[in-house]
């Protein structure tokens, strides 16, 4: 069992923000094949399907950003899922808009999101997509940045890199080795 999680804060005022980004790359996943997340444990919103011969759980949590951990661990440990076999998707200032960049391990970042992932799961190794969203180039404090909608000249290229990490997501969750997957799409 495979568990895709896309970081994200809940509620409508941050649906399209930059901080929102996993959770729209979880998005496009239902969407192509007809999920919805229709469970809500564990603090956190869920799907459990079968996508290329996988059962795949689809995670978005709703504990807000910097206490993603609260609910990844609890439906990690109900559900017997090992952190090998997580892939989460989350926004990266260091990075230009979207860019994508795919890791099987490293720190938070200081991604505070990531930071609770870490502390929570008790290990820096797990599968991740980094989401650029670059930073800002006027003096917009960081957090109104992040919690920002993308800018219009954006959204086209953002469009285009969430089907991309989508296309990640799915090669992984179809039995590709996630070395594989890397070596695919960090071009």
């Amino acid at each position: 069992m495979k568990l895709i999680v896309g970081l994200g804060n809940p509620g409508r005022k941050y649906k399209k923000t930059r901080h929102n980004i996993g959770f729209m790359v979880v998005d496009e996943l239902l969407s192509r094949h007809g999920f919805k997340l229709n469970k809500n444990k564990f603090n956190g919103d869920y799907a459990m399907e079968n996508l290329a011969g996988e059962k795949v759980i689809f995670l978005e949590p709703q504990t807000f950003m910097n206490l993603s951990g609260n609910a990844v661990r609890p439906l990690m440990e109900y559900f017997g899922v090992e952190a090998e076999d997580v892939l989460v998707i989350y926004d990266d200032l260091d990075l230009p808009t979207g860019k994508i960049r795919l890791r099987a391990k490293g720190g938070h970042g200081g991604h505070n999101g990531m930071r609770s992932l870490i502390e929570h799961l008790g290990t820096k190794e797990f599968n991740r997509i980094r989401f650029g969203v670059g930073r800002p180039t006027n003096a917009v404090a960081v957090v109104d940045y992040v919690l920002a909608d993308f800018a219009k000249q954006e959204q086209e290229t953002v469009r285009e890199s969430i089907a991309k990490a989508a296309d990640a997501c799915e090669d992984w969750a179809g039995g590709k080795a996630f070395i594989d997957v890397m070596n695919d799409y960090n071009q």
